[in-house]
């Protein structure tokens, strides 16, 4: 079970590990999920995400698709915070939609991050 992941730190594992804990926890995640607002107009958890390098590639590396359904609603987002409104209730983003799509490409990133670090610091011993 990790808890510090290169998504940052994150007690979900252990949360969802425990099924009594995730029962009792989920009602307060989903009250906060809706009410920090960006399913209100649209957007997912991972659109929220800070542009870090890692993060930069993953997004290039999402399928055409992705990538235009995350263009469509940052672009949504900013008119309806234009308009100082939100979608209506059967447009909103629902729980079962919001999926982390971006996590795995970060994950890869990481990783590969990780193994050209070892490879470009790897000491060579000749005997």
């Amino acid at each position: 079970m990790t808890i510090l992941g290169p998504l940052g730190p994150s007690l979900a594992p252990a949360v969802r590990a425990n099924k009594n804990l995730y029962r009792w926890v989920k009602p307060f995640a989903d009250w906060y999920a809706n009410l920090a607002g960006w399913r209100k107009v649209g957007l997912k958890y991972d659109d929220l995400r800070a542009n870090s390098n890692s993060a930069l590639q993953a997004i290039g590396r999402l399928t055409p698709r992705e990538y235009y359904d995350r263009a469509f609603r940052y672009k949504r987002a900013s008119h309806l915070s234009v308009l100082h409104t939100t979608l209506p209730k059967d447009q909103w983003t629902k729980p079962e939609e919001d999926k982390r799509y971006l996590a795995p490409h970060v994950r890869n990133v990481e990783a590969e991050d990780q193994e050209r670090f070892k490879w470009d610091h790897m000491e060579v011993h000749r005997n």
